[in-house]
């Protein structure tokens, strides 16, 4: 998939599927909603504030309010919503992150499937020819081997679901030999053994690998290093939520990269936006859930 004009068009493809916004008091998320009502992506149901959504000055005749004063009320509807079948995706408003999550991993009521869940964030990089997902830069803090062998699955199922059949993942280190001295290596070379022997399907994974190695073939000449996964890959797992979300930050705001996300693992796609996003970035990421629900 090489930008977000491919995924809008997949988004109107596979629409309109069942949208549901935990706390949906905000214009900005509103607003995005609505247009990707009007796109035919989803059929949404707000939660929230119902004076407040009506009172914004958007038409939203025709949606469905569920009315909860509080955020955490919102959140916890929202998510018994998807939960009990009635929603394809759950999506964040404007509501904190941690509100937002205890409900999403709430053992009652929650989306959980016993698999860890991971963000993953996909960006359209000017001067990359392809879309690029970056994980973990958005949940785990710093997973061990084990958790990033499920973050490392979570998101080839992912790209797969957006029409990835081989994704070409890259374990991130700062270099591409394995030092005893830098954990992050032995992990990597690790999983790129599984990968080789068969313990993980579905792509070919090498690393470690510095981001030059994973993102430009002419580096890769100069270094004399080979391999699928060089100068092409579609997936950057990172060692730790730093590295993961300064490497996204830098791409948009230095390199002009247009970005979206979403929390893999759960029963359903979980959409979860940055308060700050605008509503471009709102309208890619609610097509990312469309496409991967």
């Amino acid at each position: 998939m090489r930008n977000f004009e491919e995924l809008h068009k997949l988004a109107k493809e596979k629409g309109p599927k069942k949208l549901v916004v935990a706390s949906a008091d905000h214009k900005n998320v509103i607003e995005a909603v609505v247009k990707a009502k009007e796109k035919g992506w989803v059929d949404p149901v707000l939660v929230g504030n119902k004076e407040f959504i009506e009172g914004t000055g958007i038409d939203v005749s025709g949606i469905e309010i569920v009315h909860r004063e509080t955020d955490k009320e919102a959140v916890i509807e929202a998510v018994k919503i998807v939960s009990s079948g009635n929603g394809d995706i759950l999506l964040k408003g404007f509501v904190s992150t941690s509100t937002f999550l205890k409900a999403v991993l709430d053992k009652e009521i929650g989306l959980r499937t016993g698999r860890i869940l991971s963000h993953i964030a996909v960006l359209q990089v000017p001067s990359y020819p392809k879309l690029l997902f970056i994980t973990d830069g958005g949940m785990n803090i710093r997973p061990d081997l084990r958790g990033k062998i499920e973050i490392v699955k979570n998101a080839v199922e992912f790209a797969q679901r957006l029409g990835i059949e081989y994704p070409k993942v890259g374990l991130l280190g700062a270099i591409e030999a394995v030092n005893p001295d830098m954990p992050e290596t032995m992990d990597a070379a690790e999983i790129s053994k599984m990968n080789e022997r068969g313990q993980i399907k579905g792509c070919v994974i090498d690393g470690p690998l510095a981001m030059d190695l994973l993102v430009s073939k002419e580096a890769c000449e100069i270094k004399k290093v080979k391999g699928e996964v060089c100068g092409d890959v579609d997936i950057v797992v990172v060692p730790d939520i730093v590295s993961g979300n300064g490497i996204a930050k830098a791409l948009i705001y230095l390199a002009g990269a247009k970005a979206c996300g979403i929390v893999w693992g759960a029963r359903k796609p979980v959409v979860m936006l940055s308060r700050a996003d605008d509503v471009e970035t709102k309208l890619n990421s609610i097509a990312l859930g469309v496409v991967a629900s």
